[in-house]
């Protein structure tokens, strides 16, 4: 079977791209957004295939798998047939709506020929999916190990672009949490970030690492802290518990349902917050105890195997 799929979140690819199937990824000359081709910075198996589209054209497509509204354009210039109508297909959608958690019609509200699968519960109930068939199939993560060790103490933060995200990522709230715990802030075009929050370069540091050094920075840092507003459930999060990070989270979106009881400290009052930050950077066992409970938490859910499992069943309902 072959599935085209447009290279857009690096990380949800990594983990769809391990099942049974000839993934067809298109790549353009200059590997701008529409066409990034393969990845090259995580491990993609040799069922990836680079196609432009002119060879889209050609190919034989048994499912496409849409992410981005302008996709489904898209599909239908680059390889000239229609989702949903010439050939299956699937829209999956990453993000909780922005505009409203209760006003916002998803894209494909208006179609009955193409579900939408939500990556989280919490944005399927969000979004008004109008008549659309839904389903939600969960992130899953290839284990990375438990690599944390807590060395160092401070608070490591992942999330791309800090300065133009603001307060949906929570960066206003870094200065605050930085008087509790010295930050690391890992991803894209976080240079420079420590100066646009008048705070001390040592009290905010910025990591754009490749994928490969990524883990293993972030765990040596004490704890995982997840500042964020108003976003989908963020991989990196369920990546920390992976490793065996202690996390403390705002108790947004769907992070009570991955956090359970004992894998951290999950709050929407920032005095508890800090005083958890601060508990984790003083009690290096304690961290290490909550730390290996949420990674048992997080395999147990967000395992590669359920994730791959899931998609596979879909994928026959939707193809048969």
């Amino acid at each position: 079977m072959n599935i085209l799929v447009w290279h857009v979140h690096g990380s949800w690819l990594t983990s769809f791209v391990q099942g049974p199937y000839t993934f067809l990824v298109p790549v353009t000359p200059d590997r701008g957004p529409d066409g990034l081709g393969r990845a090259r910075t995580w491990q993609w198996p040799a069922t990836v295939r680079e196609l432009s589209p002119a060879e889209l054209r050609e190919a034989d497509i048994d499912l496409m798998v849409l992410q981005r509204p302008h996709e489904l354009d898209l599909a239908l210039r680059w390889t000239g047939r229609r989702p949903g109508t010439d050939v299956p297909a699937v829209y999956v959608e990453h993000n909780s709506p922005h505009e409203s958690p209760v006003g916002t019609r998803h894209p494909l509200a208006d179609r009955s020929d193409v579900p939408v699968v939500h990556v989280t519960h919490f944005n399927r109930l969000m979004w008004d999916n109008g008549r659309a068939p839904t389903e939600v199939i969960e992130h899953g993560i290839i284990d990375p190990g438990p690599l944390w060790t807590g060395e160092e103490t401070r608070a490591a933060v992942v999330v791309n672009e800090p300065v133009r995200r603001g307060r949906t990522t929570g960066t206003d709230l870094l200065p605050r949490f930085a008087r509790s715990a010295p930050l690391d802030v890992f991803g894209m075009r976080t240079e420079g970030l420590a100066d646009r929050l008048g705070l001390p370069a040592d009290r905010c540091r910025s990591r754009d690492l490749p994928q490969g050094e990524l883990h293993p920075a972030m765990a040596r840092c004490r704890l995982y802290l997840h500042p964020v507003r108003w976003t989908s459930l963020g991989l990196s999060l369920l990546e920390a518990m992976f490793l065996g990070m202690p996390v403390v989270a705002l108790d947004t979106t769907e992070v009570r349902e991955a956090v359970p009881e004992g894998a951290g400290v999950v709050s929407n009052r920032l005095d508890v917050l800090e005083e958890a930050v601060r508990g984790f950077l003083a009690d290096r066992d304690r961290a290490r105890r909550t730390g290996e409970a949420a990674r048992a938490a997080a395999r147990s859910r967000y395992g590669e195997r359920r994730f791959r499992d899931d998609w596979e069943r879909l994928i026959k309902e939707v193809t048969r």
